[in-house]
């Protein structure tokens, strides 16, 4: 931690404390200083970041094993809101569009209702609203990235194409900017528009394939694997509901085959922790084996795990083998609200919140409303297009995690993820100024909101997020080897932060920030050798029995690579070494 910075933060501090610890934000808008408070850590922050490393692991997961994340209670009715205003913005569309709200129950399950839902969704992703906003993602002032980082141009972008002419760089020009305006406004027209051609939904998908190939950000901003593959159905052929079908199944079966292995118990701790619907440390600590000094998940956590992971698997198969059986058809989506209805619950970190509603909206407009529809109804030009994206692509990015994203192979929320640490030695960090960034440095933003000790608590909760996962008990091994000296001389920041800071979006994509981010971030601001050192940890494969991990330095490369038995860290404690 840079002591320099902390005397600033320091001197911020007293300065809350003489005007009776109200923040500037509490000030300005008048509201209760508990309002907005997070839970205070059982610690105090400003002595635990000065700990060694293994010290404030240990602190930090046993913390969040009951506190969670600890955010505001205020930060959940803001979701709650986001909610509203993306249900709204649907029925908005449709009324502009002729299907009056006063007469709902009529059109809500109708081919062109779902087809606004669809368009709206990817929209409301496309401006930033959707996944990886707001508190729960590392994102305070301002919430949200989107539309007011991907309007500017001289911005940090992941071209598929670097070296490419027109379309590649490292920076964001007019071309990229056009592109982005010009896809939101041809989803604005197909949720407005009063007939939708398919000519539309064919522009569309062209536009945002453009887009993509600019910055492959786009393709995972605007849920390419879902919405826009759903899009590219309805642009292929008029009879578009068994391809649709086609994709909603795919998620819910890939998601399930996704946690067929030993990551996802210690997401259902990680979430059972963070709920803010189960809140009595007593049932948190029924999830662990033994608190506080054995977090490795308890028999009920496994037992959650493999009912999570039946119930998901479930789904689609039930709707599959019983299709033309109204009993079959009720039990498939009695199980899917289940599903959803308890991720949605449990407010999971990166809160996909409107995903999942837009899940079950869409599993009632496509197989609740068109029972004799089924897969054997694909029309030609989509029974050989689906099978390559739903089939064959899940199942490269399943089997080679390291090539393919975590959205495009439908591994979601299954624990298994690649992710990255950044360590910036010093004050190091503030080289970061030389970006056009999305927002300022994590600490400047709080400031806004709190003293420093909570902020710092606030931030540290994120350590404590990604060890508690089997995945993260790497970094006690890993970061002691990037790094030169005690933790306390960096600036310990997840690569998730670092995206969400310098590409505008972050939703638990390691791939978003890893080499060719650190390269792009490298050539604009000039790290030293050993300022700026990452961790760069992947998937493990489906049937593999390992984690491959990289050591990089921003400056002079590569340091050590190697990989990590998943058997051995099943075997330790999320703080431990060996």
């Amino acid at each position: 931690m840079n002591w320099g910075r902390f005397s600033e933060l320091l001197e911020f501090s007293r300065k809350l404390e003489q005007l009776g610890k109200a923040s500037p934000i509490h000030r300005a808008y008048k509201l209760p200083v508990g309002l907005l408070d997070p839970a205070k850590p059982p610690y105090d922050a400003l002595d635990w970041v000065k700990r060694p490393f293994a010290e404030r692991a240990r602190m930090v997961c046993e913390a969040w094993a009951i506190q969670g994340y600890g955010a505001p209670v205020a930060i959940y009715v803001v979701y709650a809101l986001k909610i509203a205003l993306f249900v709204g913005g649907w029925l908005g569309g449709c009324a502009i569009a002729g299907l009056a709200p006063s007469n709902i129950a009529a059109w809500w399950l109708t081919p062109l209702a779902f087809q606004k839902a669809i368009a709206w969704s990817m929209l409301f992703e496309g401006v930033g609203l959707g996944c990886g906003s707001g508190p729960l993602t590392g994102r305070y002032l301002p919430p949200i990235g989107g539309l007011l980082y991907w309007l500017r141009p001289g911005t940090t972008k992941l071209a598929m194409f670097p070296r490419a002419p027109i379309v590649g760089g490292i920076r964001r020009t007019w071309i990229d900017v056009a592109l982005y305006l010009g896809v939101l406004a041809i989803l604005g027209y197909l949720v407005v528009g009063p007939a939708l051609d398919r000519g539309w939904f064919a522009l569309a998908v062209g536009a945002f394939a453009a887009l993509a190939i600019c910055d492959r950000t786009m393709l995972l901003v605007f849920r390419g694997e879902h919405y826009a593959t759903t899009l590219l159905c309805m642009a292929i052929t008029p009879d578009w509901i068994a391809g649709a079908m086609a994709v909603q199944l795919a998620l819910w079966l890939w998601a399930g085959i996704s946690k067929l292995n030993h990551h996802f118990p210690a997401v259902v701790c990680v979430m059972i922790s963070n709920s803010p619907f189960v809140r009595f440390a007593a049932l948190r600590r029924m999830v662990y084996r033994s608190y506080p000094d054995d977090l490795r998940p308890s028999r009920i956590a496994v037992a959650m795990a493999h009912a999570g992971t039946a119930l998901e698997l479930g789904v689609p198969i039930v709707l599959v083998v019983t299709h033309g059986s109204h009993t079959g058809l009720v039990v498939g989506l009695v199980m899917a609200f289940g599903l959803h209805a308890f991720i949605t619950s449990c407010v999971p970190m990166g809160v996909p919140l409107e995903w999942n509603v837009m899940v079950v909206y869409g599993a009632l407009a496509l197989f609740w409303a068109h029972p004799a529809i089924g897969l054997a109804d694909l029309a030609p030009p989509l029974a050989i297009v689906l099978p390559v994206l739903l089939v064959i692509v899940p199942l490269a990015g399943n089997r080679w995690p390291d090539q393919i994203s975590f959205l495009l192979a439908m591994r979601y929320y299954a624990g298994n993820w690649a992710y990255g640490v950044w360590l910036f030695r010093g004050d190091s960090y503030r080289k970061l100024a030389a970006l056009k960034t999305s927002a300022p440095w994590i600490y400047d933003q709080l400031a806004h909101f709190y003293e420093p000790g909570v902020a710092v608590g606030l931030v540290g909760k994120v350590m404590g997020f990604r060890m508690m996962h089997l995945h993260g008990r790497a970094l006690p091994v890993l970061v002691p080897r990037a790094i030169d000296g005690p933790l306390s001389d960096y600036e310990y920041l997840d690569g998730e932060m670092v995206a969400g800071l310098v590409l505008g979006w972050n939703f638990g994509d390691g791939h978003l920030h890893r080499e060719p981010l650190l390269d792009a971030v490298q050539t604009q601001c000039k790290f030293l050798p050993g300022e700026l050192r990452c961790v760069f940890v992947e998937s493990q494969p489906l049937g593999g029995d390992s984690l491959a991990y990289r050591i990089v330095d921003a400056a002079s490369g590569e340091r050590e690579r190697g990989e990590l038995l998943v058997a051995d860290l099943r075997a330790r404690q999320p703080w431990s070494h060996v």
